[in-house]
């Protein structure tokens, strides 16, 4: 009887707590969301004094938005594609056998997962100057890819683990090789988890800002994320109707697939059964 007022206010002092967080998440999307109908915009979350479309009308040509959102698929896509494929083939081993260096390679990924990109870029600009990879969309996918590795890994290993090792067992016992096991059943089964692993990998790319922008030169190659600066101009003037349509046509590539994904995948981790009867 003490413990329910006490229970009671916790939580709301919860729900309180994650209001205000959600107020704080709501309150630039409405931004967008009115600056980019707004006929004059401000810097101000309030309802648009009118109601007018020609700030997406300014922003669709192929150089503001078509060809910089097909370039951040490319990069963004090709290295969730990429950290995903490669998470599995390192993951595995590091879940399945009981390696020499296990404990000290797990550390030094995960102290891997928390190391600033910023505090590398200087090497790494340097190298790409010297193998003349500097302005190369392949390139930055492949360090876009590596960047994000570590923390793939470490997630991969974990999804890995949630896997039966008898269903393995059972399919080595009638005669399938560790490769067959692996893309016939491991694969298949670890798919949820490689599309998490994919997603997180494209939102994280899809917004970093500073690798493409020190790693590219050419405005043609630039990403949807760089491309951005458009919308600046000298003295501190802002173009806030045009950012926010852009803004949002940014976002909504993302959020889609996100959505997509985790309705389709909700569910598919139920793994425990699998071994029973």
């Amino acid at each position: 009887m003490v413990s329910a007022p006490s229970r009671a206010a916790g939580g709301f002092l919860a729900h309180l707590v994650l209001g205000v967080l959600a107020v704080l998440f709501l309150v630039p999307m409405l931004w967008m969301v009115f600056a980019s109908v707004d006929p004059e915009p401000s810097l101000r979350a309030s309802p648009p004094s009118g109601f007018t479309l020609d700030h997406f009308t300014a922003i669709m040509t192929p150089e503001v938005v078509y060809l910089p959102i097909w370039n951040s698929i490319l990069t963004c896509g090709g290295a969730a594609l990429i950290t995903a494929v490669c998470s599995m083939l390192a993951a595995y081993p590091l879940s399945r056998y009981n390696l020499r260096f296990r404990k000290p390679f797990l550390y030094t990924v995960l102290f891997a997962t928390g190391l600033p990109v910023t505090a590398i870029m200087v090497p790494v600009y340097g190298m790409f100057v010297q193998a003349n990879l500097l302005n190369s969309l392949t390139a930055t996918t492949l360090f876009l890819a590596a960047s994000t590795l570590p923390f793939g890994i470490w997630l991969t290993k974990n999804f890995i683990d949630g896997i039966p090792l008898a269903l393995e067992e059972a399919a080595w016992v009638d005669g399938a090789s560790a490769w067959q096991s692996i893309r016939y059943l491991v694969a298949p089964l670890l798919a949820p988890g490689l599309a998490v692993v994919a997603i997180f990998t494209l939102v994280t790319t899809w917004g970093n800002f500073f690798v493409p922008f020190i790693l590219l030169t050419s405005p043609d190659k630039m990403p949807a994320a760089v491309r951005v600066f458009t919308f600046f101009g000298q003295y501190g003037s802002v173009r806030y109707g045009e950012l926010a349509a852009y803004s949002l046509l940014y976002t909504v590539p993302v959020v889609v697939l996100y959505m997509v994904v985790s309705r389709a995948l909700g569910g598919r981790f139920a793994l425990g059964g699998a071994v029973k009867g």
